[in-house]
């Protein structure tokens, strides 16, 4: 029995890294927003001065996005952590497809735009000329968008991996259960 724990736990591994990717990413999202948030403008895309005085709006923009981003970044590591399991199975799934998703489309989106302003098919609005000819807010729209990828994808592929795992434990309860009787 030990040995089949053991190596149950070798095949788990490399799908249980692409959890701790997504938490990751979540937290490398959340971490600059809430110092944005206190006023500390280290790697702010573009002059921290511009940004809006409104107390609200900072905090909103920042403070609750940066908290649902560390809420998020458990949520990721639920689909590998044991109480995870705790939740209806159901719970987890929805939220989990839902937020793959969105966060892969908000990379992808981020990349079709730049391609087709690239190529000339798009034309920036007035108020959006100075971010989308300004090669380091670019740049950082690359990075940004590029950690929605990883986010989405690795957290897809995340609860792919426990869809499958819970059906297959599924399973083995419902065998059990009628070799019992």
């Amino acid at each position: 029995m030990k040995f089949q724990q053991k190596m149950l736990n070798r095949t788990k591994k490399p799908l249980t890294i692409l959890g701790y990717v997504a938490c990751v990413s979540a937290l490398l999202y959340a971490v600059p927003h809430l110092w944005w948030g206190m006023g500390i403008s280290v790697v702010f895309p573009d002059e921290y001065k511009s940004f809006s005085d409104d107390i609200w709006l900072v905090a909103i923009g920042f403070g609750v996005m940066g908290f649902i981003a560390i809420l998020a970044a458990l949520f990721a590591l639920s689909f590998i952590k044991s109480w995870g399991q705790r939740f209806p199975r159901f719970i987890p799934l929805t939220l989990g497809w839902i937020g793959s998703i969105g966060l892969t489309f908000w990379g992808l989106g981020f990349f079709y735009l730049r391609f087709f302003i690239e190529i000339d098919r798009a034309i920036s609005p007035p108020q959006f000329i100075y971010q989308d000819l300004n090669v380091h807010l670019i740049i950082w729209g690359y990075i940004c968008y590029s950690l929605f990828l990883v986010w989405g994808i690795s957290l897809g592929l995340t609860v792919l991996n426990y869809q499958k795992e819970s059906l297959v434990q599924n399973g083995r309860a419902n065998k059990s259960m009628f070799i019992d009787r």
